[in-house]
């Protein structure tokens, strides 16, 4: 991968996590205000869950720059690339399940029965994601095999050589 690849990954990356930063201190006090006319419980449960949703996000951006990180030093076809791939999984995977508790909170409310299975449909687009990762970390995991046996192969040859 090219260091201008990495650099616009880290910039986009960057921006995104400024964005969810202001999203969390200026927008969640305009929702919870927006919110007003809601039941309590049903107000400070959406804006948990938005909350929870964000983290995700921020969550995966940190560990995608730590691989990029790896991918730049040339070490990403380790077992130590194993730990953030499976967070980015498990913080996707939270995501999904999030959106999915977003529209049933909606769900009983005045919204939109097609919103509501929008948000589901995204919920499910979610999971595929999470699970296309994972098709990922297995890819990723017979090229640390890989490698590993070409390096065991190589120490080999030297020593017949």
């Amino acid at each position: 991968m090219g260091k201008l690849t990495i650099l616009a990954l880290r910039v986009v990356i960057a921006l995104a996590l400024a964005g969810s930063l202001l999203v969390q201190v200026v927008m969640m006090p305009v929702i919870w205000a927006d919110l007003e006319g809601a039941e309590q419980w049903m107000r400070i449960a959406f804006i948990v869950l938005l909350v929870l949703f964000i983290v995700t996000l921020q969550v995966s951006a940190v560990c995608i720059w730590q691989l990029l990180t790896m991918v730049r030093r040339g070490s990403v076809f380790s077992s130590a690339a194993f730990r953030y791939v499976d967070v980015i999984i498990g913080a996707v995977a939270t995501a999904s399940v999030v959106i999915f508790l977003i529209a049933v909170l909606l769900a009983p409310g005045d919204a939109a029965p097609g919103l509501v299975g929008l948000i589901c449909g995204a919920s499910l687009v979610t999971a595929g994601i999470a699970l296309l990762v994972l098709v990922m970390r297995m890819l990723l995991a017979q090229a640390v095999a890989r490698e590993t046996e070409a390096r065991q192969l190589r120490t080999e040859l030297d020593g017949v050589i």
